[in-house]
């Protein structure tokens, strides 16, 4: 077998510090080519392309400073030609762009290609919810897997242990993910119930925004725990961007968007994207009464309901408390 060359496709926070990881871990290994083409969505920085500052410097200067990448990560800014001969796909870029990006790669995939999704949302199909892993595999006909975890971006670049664990019906692609993913500090799980793994990785999202609301107006640990449970969840509500902007969201009176551009640096949060769907899909589905806290997040974010109702509206159902 020829060894398998690697795409990233997306560069945000959370894939410059995968590629650190892949760029390290595919030169120690003769399963994987050495080169990494990563896609850079292309942005001038100072006068000067955003891949030309990580092709020289070897830093993404905008999304993850500080920290060097390896050598062999290229940064491409053509969708098309960084997935050329690419075996394996590594999606991490926000959800909302995924359905035209998999249509500009489409005819560049070959067979026997296989994806992994990092990528925290869900989408609204038809029918009710959709994963972006299907999205992926109905656009690129390929096998998808995906990774989900209590993952801080900047904490996984400084090399602080974690865990995370991979979704992968396919038992082999987990493995092949497993070797090209973990680290003595970024230890990973595989298991077969890939949609789960997904579904939690999306919706502990909205919940953190429902914790940053409980930090904004100046709650106790007790009832930001009563919205948390698993380790996803907690690690998210405490440290994550989706907590830090509704805190701020709360305490500032600036929209979600306003926000986004000013905190994030250009990022977007997936949480209150996500909480917009779900409620689409409740209310397709008739069931915006059984899931209080995701309507609520997406009531505040969007609806303009007054962020002191946020408890009130939790209270009203102690029974999905």
């Amino acid at each position: 077998m020829p060894p398998m060359k690697v795409c990233i496709v997306g560069s945000g926070n959370w894939g410059s510090s995968i590629a650190k990881i892949i760029g390290h871990n595919v030169k120690g290994s003769n399963r994987f080519n050495p080169i990494v083409n990563m896609w850079v969505y292309e942005e001038m920085i100072d006068g000067r392309k955003l891949t030309e500052i990580i092709n020289t410097e070897h830093e993404n200067v905008k999304y993850l400073p500080g920290h060097k990448l390896p050598k062999n990560v290229v940064a491409v800014p053509d969708i098309t030609e960084a997935v050329k001969g690419a075996k394996i796909l590594i999606f991490v870029i926000p959800h909302q762009f995924i359905s035209k990006l998999c249509d500009q790669m489409k005819p560049h995939i070959t067979e026997g290609t296989i994806g992994i999704s990092l990528i925290k949302g869900i989408d609204e199909g038809p029918d009710g919810l959709k994963l972006i892993s299907d999205i992926i595999r109905e656009k690129l006909e390929i096998e998808v897997s995906v990774l989900m975890g209590a993952n801080i971006a900047s904490e996984v670049a400084d090399e602080k242990f974690c865990e995370t664990t991979i979704g992968s019906k396919n038992e082999g692609n987990g493995q092949i993910f497993k070797e090209l993913l973990q680290t003595p500090n970024f230890r990973i799980t595989v298991v077969q119930e890939s949609d789960t793994v997904e579904l939690c990785g999306a919706l502990k999202n909205i919940v953190a925004v429902g914790a940053g609301f409980c930090d904004g107006l100046g709650f106790g640990d007790n009832t930001k725990a009563a919205s948390c449970g698993v380790a996803d969840l907690i690690t998210t509500c405490y440290g994550g961007r989706n907590r830090k902007v509704a805190e701020a969201f709360v305490r500032t009176k600036k929209s979600i968007a306003e926000l986004e551009a000013e905190m994030l640096n250009g990022q977007k949060l997936q949480g209150p994207q996500t909480s917009a769907e779900v409620y689409r899909i409740l209310q397709k589905k008739d069931m915006i009464d059984k899931f209080p806290l995701f309507v609520a997040v997406y009531l505040i974010c969007f609806e303009g309901k007054e962020v002191q109702e946020f408890i009130t509206c939790l209270q009203n159902h102690p029974e999905h408390m």
